[in-house]
């Protein structure tokens, strides 16, 4: 049986809720899971423990602030929220998860906090990112689903489905909507950061992303000096690890092992 330990960090006055899954020691590689503006521990479900099995690395798993069983956030999230998880957040919880070799995976907002860590000059390096519907600036396809999601958050059953996820579903929620429909947002963009990037990375993208076009893909191929991998999957909306489960996990060990990830 895999060990698994849960608990929480204190990050700069917040507990964040965290899964670490796997044996670890301080130089280990280890799969950190970045997750999407709606997302936390619990909706990764099981897809990080097979992720541990099939590829024999340890995982860190963890809610971001107003997610899941973390602190709720008490004010509004500023345009540059991702920067601040990235740049502010992230390097402290590594630090306090004892992880100096993280091998990120990010899913939607927390791609694109991955990519802003990496391209971040100032911090330490991570081996390598792998990416599942990043967003590297804002599009109207994207506004379009944010606004949809409202709608179903009010008017129909999204709420009753995400309180099963967050202590504060409603503070999960606005917070994200929230700044995501703000008239500022539309200009948010973080290109700026790929230029940076020269880890290999692998892009997994599903053909029918309800909040993002291959737009995304051609700009962080197209803008990273590094190697980029892309994989675009058919019947994929959003979520890769979700609706293509087992090619998302195929894909990934296949880019550990091509990369040599697992003998750093």
């Amino acid at each position: 049986m895999t060990d698994t330990e849960e608990g929480f960090l204190e990050i700069d006055g917040a507990r964040l809720e965290y899964c670490h899954i796997g044996e670890h020691d301080s130089t280990s590689p280890t799969l950190v899971f970045l997750h999407e503006g709606l997302g936390s521990v619990a909706m990764w479900k099981d897809f990080p423990a097979q992720l541990v099995k099939a590829s024999g690395l340890n995982a860190f798993i963890y809610s971001r602030q107003s997610y899941g069983k973390s602190s709720v956030l008490p004010l509004a999230r500023e345009v540059n929220y991702s920067y601040s998880e990235a740049v502010d957040v992230l390097p402290k919880v590594l630090a306090a998860a004892n992880i100096v070799n993280p091998l990120f995976i990010g899913h939607s907002d927390g791609a694109s906090i991955a990519l802003i860590y990496a391209g971040a000059l100032e911090l330490p390096k991570t081996l390598g990112l792998i990416l599942m519907a990043p967003h590297v600036f804002n599009e109207d396809i994207s506004t379009a689903g944010i606004e949809a999601a409202k709608l179903a958050y009010e008017q129909g059953n999204l709420r009753a489905r995400l309180s099963a996820y967050h202590d504060d579903v409603d503070n999960a929620f606005w917070r994200w909507n929230d700044i995501w429909l703000h008239d500022d947002f539309q200009f948010w963009n973080i290109e700026e950061f790929l230029k940076n990037i020269s880890v290999p990375v692998l892009h997994i993208q599903g053909e029918n992303d309800e909040y993002g076009t291959k737009a995304q893909t051609q700009a962080i191929q197209g803008q990273c000096p590094g190697k980029v991998e892309v994989l675009m999957l058919a019947e994929c909306g959003h979520s890769p690890f979700r609706d293509q489960t087992q090619a998302t996990l195929d894909a990934i060990c296949s880019f550990i092992h091509r990369h040599d990830l697992k003998n750093i």
